[in-house]
């Protein structure tokens, strides 16, 4: 066999990119090499093999691939995150220089009434609790509970036996004690002829004229206890002291009642007409006064608990002499005829009362007014469709209305919805159907009317936008 010349292995590296990978390659002596020239033009350049530790080194470079790829990705996120966010704010200023819809109302006057609303009470004229003024048993009761009845109508019947028989025996009594009184009076006339005569002692005239007084006083106390049985008999028969509606019974039949007990048998409270009593602040009542002064009816409406449905409508009857010192109010009482029997002792109602009307002013709608950090505002649209912030001096509401005392002009047309995206010099646009109803509020979206639909007594304020 021929034999082969001996191998000896050279450790080479190809430079391939950025990354040097070592590897061996066979070399065989006695083979001729190329020129140096051609080993100098190849990409494989052979040396020494290099010390253990170098291809520690390639690997530990190899793990910092993955940092520059993600430094990549995130340079490309950021790129286009920026390019999204200019794309956005250029789309907001295109629609902020874009004209606003809005709905809007034009000024005028009319009536504004000062209302105050005021929390009352439902109270009776007449309550009457009605109780026995003899002892007996109770032997009927006339009534159904809830029952209306009228003055004089029997409630209860007491057994009145005991003081039918007592007047019976004192009318006995009486013509007993009327016989002594006429048989006296006729001997003290006998006597008063025979005195005139001396055929009597004067002592013996006198002594007679006294026992007819004795007698006539008997008599005259007979007549009293015949009167006081006839009482008895009729108190025994108890009947409706005023009309009105009788309550919860709160004694059964069959009980025996005594004068003495102040619980009652039943209760009758009038309901025809009522009355409700309501306190006013101290600062009004010096208007109401003038107003009654002056022999005006103050009108008073009387609202359910939640103040949106009115019951009934009355007049202002009364007003209390001295104030509360703990509230600074004065309590003031309304008549209510009450027709349909909706006003309830003790319920709880809202009292609105008219106090005055003020004619031909300017009001502005509810919805228009807007509440900055300097007061009260509008915002007034000008010829050109363009806002501007209007401070306003405001005064009472009355319903969708409130009186503007200076700032606003009949004929202004204010901002009623959309408020809350203006800007002083913004261009707005109105839709045609408000337009062209001028004097009224239109549709009312947003703030709505304050108050929740009720009439409300505001002091004036100064107003500066905000």
């Amino acid at each position: 066999m021929a034999s082969h010349p001996p191998q000896t292995y050279v450790m080479r590296t190809v430079v391939a990119d950025r990354v040097a990978t070592p590897r061996c390659t066979p070399v065989r002596f006695g083979v001729k090499r190329p020129p140096m020239d051609e080993r100098v033009d190849r990409t494989e350049i052979d040396h020494e093999a290099p010390p253990l530790s170098e291809p520690t080194r390639v690997r530990r470079r190899v793990k910092w691939w993955p940092l520059f790829l993600l430094l990549v990705l995130a340079g490309l996120a950021l790129w286009l995150g920026l390019g999204h966010r200019s794309a956005k704010h250029a789309g907001r200023g295109a629609q902020t220089a874009a004209a606003q819809p809005v709905g809007a109302a034009t000024i005028g006057t009319g009536d504004i009434r000062i209302v105050l609303n005021e929390i009352g009470t439902v109270t009776s004229l007449d309550t009457v609790t009605v109780v026995t003024q003899i002892n007996g048993q109770l032997m009927r009761v006339a009534f159904k509970e809830g029952q209306l009845v009228k003055k004089g109508d029997l409630l209860i019947q007491i057994d009145d036996r005991p003081y039918q028989a007592q007047l019976q025996h004192d009318q006995g009594q009486l013509a007993h004690d009327q016989g002594l009184l006429d048989q006296a009076q006729s001997d003290l006339s006998r006597y008063m002829m025979e005195a005139r005569t001396n055929s009597i002692a004067k002592q013996q005239v006198d002594d007679q004229r006294y026992l007819v007084q004795q007698d006539q006083g008997t008599v005259q106390s007979d007549k009293a206890a015949i009167a006081t049985d006839q009482l008895n008999i009729t108190y025994a028969h108890i009947v409706s002291p005023v009309d009105g509606r009788v309550g919860l019974r709160l004694v059964d039949q069959g009980n025996y009642v005594q004068s003495s007990n102040t619980s009652g048998l039943v209760v009758v409270t009038q309901l025809q007409p009522i009355s409700v009593v309501f306190s006013v602040p101290q600062q009004n009542v010096a208007e109401v006064e003038e107003r009654m002064a002056q022999g005006a009816t103050l009108p008073v409406d009387a609202y359910d608990q939640t103040n949106t449905t009115k019951i009934d409508e009355g007049k202002l009857s009364a007003i209390d002499a001295e104030m509360n010192t703990s509230t600074g109010t004065v309590n003031m009482r309304a008549i209510f005829p009450n027709a349909k029997n909706q006003l309830f002792p003790n319920e709880f109602v809202n009292a609105h009362l008219l106090v005055n009307t003020l004619t031909d002013v300017v009001r502005v709608p509810v919805p228009a007014v807007q509440v900055g950090a300097q007061g009260s505002f509008v915002w007034l649209i000008n010829q050109n469709d363009t806002v501007t912030s209007k401070p306003v001096k405001l005064g009472t509401v009355d319903g969708q209305y409130q009186q503007a005392i200076s700032g606003l002009q009949a004929g202004d047309r204010v901002v009623i919805d959309g408020a809350d995206r203006l800007r002083d010099g913004m261009k707005v646009t109105i839709p045609t159907a408000q337009a062209a109803t001028p004097g009224a509020p239109a549709q009312q979206h947003g703030r709505g009317h304050r108050g929740g639909g009720q009439h409300q007594r505001q002091q004036p304020n100064g107003a500066q936008p905000g």
